[in-house]
């Protein structure tokens, strides 16, 4: 994630304040020094650091925060609410055109993810809102603009409108929205031109474009990784195009995540979207408080139930749920749950929306290379019908068939069972309540410290609350029979 420096500078500062056992002016000027360094090293703009720190000086510094009580929770919260509003404090959905089509136009410059992130767009447009969306191929300029896009739309199922590199892309645009019109599209998305900079000629016909489709959203897609060039870049394409909204890309990569942090309040433009990952389907809306929460190490749970709302089957879920607790779950559900798991991103991303995961020692100890989830998936192919449904009866012959099945070695085959019976022994203690078990996965201590502990003891609550009504449901349906 973007922010991982920054969260682990910021997650320390926060600590240390909260060791306290009270906190005076000197602990608040150390602090806010160490946030006002943390923001600088992850290359958020220089301005916006000094209003930021200013604003959560003046409020953490009164007297009722100081003298009351929890202060230093107190002054976590402060910094929480000011994140988020420097961040645009709620998310900013799409302009919808009163008529069909609503036309987007997805501007920036070479190498931001331009033509990929109107793909991942119009898939989100297709399977949310069950929308018709149509490409209209504008880059004429970049080899094999057009070739691309066409690939990125083959992947989804979405036309594309195109008539090469030798006709004006004003005409193009001017020819692929009549045909939009036609075939009653619900959405164009206009993948246009990028240069490598700024310059006259590309903004002159991005205007040209504008001024002829006078379209609905003006998407500039720019790459986080470019750190302070990003704003320099939003600023610029803002000053010309009078941008509606900002795509970030790449946010998952080694970056110092800045960009999201500058862009609002150097543009006033919203964030919209995310993308966190190279699938078609990696494209997040931006919310800011997650966000916020997400740079204080406080995980992101909102989201995490979100992704696996929309990839898990409810029904499968509560089935699977009932075998864990009954202790009947076998190979052909771990085989289940691990596809449904990798739909929902890499592993690596879902854990660190925990809470207190995002920098977690723990996290280094275990091996979420996605080359492991390939030697699971084929050893457990290698298991006959009756080895998946019975884990029980894995002696070491069966054992050393597997290996030589799944051409991996012995010692990869017995720690893949040994970890799938300890799997199964915690979620049989968690889906009855008690979160013992997890604490020796990550290494005797829960995830998030205090507030991992009270997420998990609420969850306990919410779980053995639900049992009860399930078994006084049961009771209901047998006094009726």
């Amino acid at each position: 994630m973007a922010f991982e420096g920054l969260t682990d500078r910021l997650q320390k500062a926060m600590e240390k304040l909260r060791r306290k056992p009270k906190v005076t002016e000197a602990d608040l000027r150390e602090t806010m020094r160490e946030i006002r360094l943390a923001l600088l090293e992850a290359d958020v703009n220089f301005k916006v650091v000094k209003d930021f720190v200013k604003t959560v000086r003046e409020k953490a510094a009164g007297a009722e925060v100081l003298k009351g009580l929890n202060p230093a929770q107190q002054i976590v919260k402060i910094v929480n609410d000011e994140l988020t509003k420097l961040m645009g404090e709620e998310a900013v959905p799409l302009n919808k055109a009163p008529h069909i089509p609503t036309v987007i136009m997805m501007v920036g410059l070479q190498g931001a993810g331009k033509t990929t992130t109107a793909g991942k767009l119009a898939l989100r447009l297709k399977n949310e809102n069950h929308a018709r969306p149509m490409f209209i191929a504008a880059d004429i300029y970049r080899p094999a603009a057009i070739t691309q896009l066409q690939q990125v739309a083959d992947q989804i199922d979405i036309p594309v409108f195109e008539k090469g590199t030798d006709v004006d892309p004003v005409e193009i645009v001017r020819e692929g929205m009549e045909v939009a019109k036609k075939n009653h599209n619900d959405y164009v998305i206009i993948d246009t031109a990028g240069r490598l900079q700024i310059d006259e000629q590309l903004m002159d016909e991005l205007a040209n474009i504008k001024e002829l489709v006078n379209p609905n959203e003006i998407l500039l897609v720019i790459d986080s990784m470019t750190g302070q060039n990003a704003v320099n870049t939003a600023q610029g394409f803002d000053d010309k195009l009078d941008i509606t909204g900002v795509i970030l890309t790449k946010l998952d990569g080694d970056t110092r995540g800045g960009a999201a942090m500058s862009i609002r309040a150097v543009t006033g433009k919203p964030i919209k979207f995310v993308g966190e990952g190279e699938k078609m389907e990696d494209l997040d809306v931006f919310h800011p408080d997650r966000m916020a929460s997400r740079i204080l190490g406080m995980g992101d749970m909102m989201t995490l139930i979100e992704k696996a709302q929309k990839n898990f089957d409810e029904e499968q879920a509560q089935e699977t749920m009932d075998k864990m607790r009954e202790n009947t779950f076998d190979y052909n559900d771990f085989l289940a749950q691990m596809d449904q798991v990798t739909k929902m991103g890499p592993l690596e991303n879902i854990i660190k929306m925990m809470p207190g995961m995002a920098n977690n020692p723990a996290l280094k100890n275990l091996n979420l290379d996605p080359k492991q989830f390939a030697h699971i998936r084929a050893i457990v192919l290698s298991m006959t019908p009756e080895e998946r449904e019975n884990p029980d009866i894995m002696n070491p012959s069966r054992r050393r068939r597997l290996a030589a099945g799944a051409g991996r070695p012995i010692v990869e085959v017995n720690r893949m069972i040994k970890q799938f019976n300890q799997m199964r022994k915690m979620m049989k203690q968690v889906t009855n309540g008690n979160f013992n078990g997890m604490q020796n996965m990550f290494g005797g201590q829960m995830p998030g410290g205090k507030m991992g502990q009270m997420a998990m003891n609420r969850m306990a609550r919410k779980m053995k609350k639900d049992k009860q009504k399930r078994i006084k449901k049961l009771r209901k349906l047998r006094k009726k029979k």
